[in-house]
């Protein structure tokens, strides 16, 4: 397939990137603290982190590691936190001694946990003591060496840093009794670190820089491995695409997506960081008012997100009240945008919600919404500098514009493979490059993409295709839906049947209403059968609505 949505970008966005621009994330992360040294990089809980504050600390956080904890270039290092300052100083600090950041989610059980730190080989552990009862449970059976602990408040001014964490361990509750005792605290190791001298290494684009962790295209939890060219390449890819919209030092991104989420980690914090921006960290975006009043204190440029986050701001009155004067770009990732969300959060803000589409194994960014893109169009855009998507059926064939086939990818983001699963990695990467997604999607004439849904969730109904997505985005758009999810339940004459589960603002709705709302907007096989409303849908850490666990309760 040649690449026919090369000319419909817009004219200030390059087709092409300078893969040598940078050789390493470190050298992007140098350049970025020396530039823009004064500014601030990070903002949490009112405390700001400048530039120059960055690297000293990361710095002494690298000498730390390969002086007191003795690790060496290659070895693996986990970060278990929310969004928090601490976080960019032990992910630069990693990366700067040449070292591999394995993200690990705070949320995870200790089955999870212990998992993922054995199929690593991590040796070290940056912790939050809130999520410290998990990691006591799994510690003794992993190769764990050294576990550093830091408290939510640690960074924070001296009589803020006091108040947090006593409210935090007494007051709320949140930390669980655990038993570590040969935990260091991590603003030990900075004090220490800043004594010691670090040694640079030399790292190539071919070095891992993270082991991500997903369940990935084959179902089970295994690490991607991302190199430094992939990070380096899909930054520079990100800012291509958005570059006509940014300003080098002037920019201020609202970060709720939880850094350890790739989408996050790679748009976010490290396009941003190359762009001289202010990452304003928000640590818990489930408190909603609490981040909405957040929003209010700053003059926020650019707000990424996921529909569930999109879908909750818009519902609230607090949010429809603040000022979007400043606010130039909104992107979505991580799971399709409904268009009921996409408008309404236009004619809220008057800015539109450009979705990105993109997965772990591509780091993640493989396509985005021009910035120029007038309304929502429900497509994912163009594929980004360098990359190349085609559309294939099961047996390979490359299909033509408006067939609907799985989505794959080529391009320089496209991970190394799975982490010592080579089998694995052949069943996603195939001879020439081509990374299988596992998303159905199509290509329309004026070389749009767009995604119908995951391979894995399609609903068969008498032999029809059924794409949740699908059904999901015509109920949101009724008004008194809140929430929605669509999942196939077996059915002895259909093979399986449409279920929708239902979030809603009037309790007057009913199943039939529902119904009736489908019948005019879908053919009659994608019409549900069966409508079931709940208080709240089950949900991922990052605030994807989980549909398996819903068909496993069928």
């Amino acid at each position: 397939m040649d690449q026919p949505w090369i000319n419909n970008l817009p004219d200030d966005v390059p087709a092409e990137i300078n893969l040598n621009e940078y050789a390493s994330l470190v050298d992007l992360f140098e350049r970025s603290t020396a530039k823009y040294a004064d500014q601030a990089a990070f903002v949490n809980m009112g405390a700001s982190l400048t530039y120059r504050k960055l690297e000293e600390r990361s710095r002494a956080f690298a000498a730390y590691l390969q002086n007191e904890l003795k690790l060496n270039k290659g070895d693996r290092v986990a970060i278990m936190m929310p969004n928090l300052l601490q976080y960019p100083i032990v992910l630069f600090g990693i990366l700067r001694a040449g070292m591999v950041v394995v993200n690990v989610n705070p949320l995870y059980t200790p089955r999870e946990l212990e998992h993922q730190l054995n199929d690593s080989g991590a040796k070290a552990i940056i912790v939050v003591s809130n999520f410290a009862h998990t990691l006591d449970k799994v510690v003794q059976k992993t190769q764990i060496e050294s576990v550093i602990l830091t408290g939510l408040g640690d960074l924070l001014s001296v009589p803020k840093r006091t108040l947090v964490n006593f409210v935090v361990k007494y007051v709320k509750r949140m930390v669980p009794k655990y038993h570590l005792p040969h935990a260091i605290s991590m603003r030990q190791s900075l004090s220490k670190g800043r004594r010691m001298q670090y040694v640079k290494p030399h790292i190539e684009t071919s070095d891992l820089a993270f082991l991500q962790y997903t369940g990935g295209t084959t179902g089970l939890s295994k690490g991607a491995m991302l190199s430094h060219g992939n990070i380096v390449s899909n930054v520079l890819q990100a800012e291509a695409a958005y570059s006509p919209l940014l300003e080098n030092g002037e920019e201020l991104v609202v970060t709720a997506l939880p850094l350890y989420h790739i989408f996050a980690l790679t748009v976010n914090c490290l396009l941003f960081l190359h762009k001289g921006a202010t990452n304003l960290l928000i640590t818990n975006p489930r408190d909603l008012p609490a981040f909405i009043s957040e929003l209010k204190k700053y003059p926020i440029t650019v707000l990424t997100g996921v529909n569930t986050l999109f879908n909750a701001l818009v519902n609230s009155k607090d949010f429809t009240g603040l000022d979007f004067s400043t606010l130039k770009l909104s992107i979505g990732g991580g799971m399709a945008v409904q268009r009921a969300v996409a408008e309404k959060w236009q004619s809220i803000t008057h800015t539109r919600l450009l979705e990105g589409y993109g997965l772990t194994e591509a780091s993640p960014l493989v396509t985005c919404c021009p910035y120029n893109l007038e309304g929502y169009n429900s497509s994912i855009g163009f594929p980004v500098a360098m990359t190349d998507v085609q559309v294939r059926n099961d047996k390979g064939t490359l299909l033509a514009q408006g067939e609907k086939g799985e989505i794959f990818a080529k391009g320089p983001q496209v991970m190394l493979g799975y982490w010592q699963r080579p089998e694995d990695t052949q069943k996603v990467i195939d001879a020439t490059g081509y990374l299988a997604t596992g998303d159905i999607g199509y290509m329309d004439e004026k070389g749009f993409f767009y995604i119908v849904d995951r391979k894995k969730d399609m609903i068969l109904v008498s032999g029809f295709n059924v794409f949740p997505n699908e059904i999901e985005d015509v109920i949101a758009m009724h008004p008194s839906v809140v929430e929605v999810a669509a999942v196939g339940v077996p059915n002895e004459v259909s093979g399986e049947t449409v279920k929708v589960f239902v979030v809603k603002n009037d309790d007057a709705l009913t199943e039939e209403d529902v119904i009736t709302h489908c019948r005019s907007h879908l053919t009659g096989y994608k019409v549900p059968k069966l409508v079931e409303f709940r208080s709240e849908l089950p949900k991922s850490n990052v605030g994807k609505i989980l549909r398996r666990e819903l068909r496993d309760e069928q």
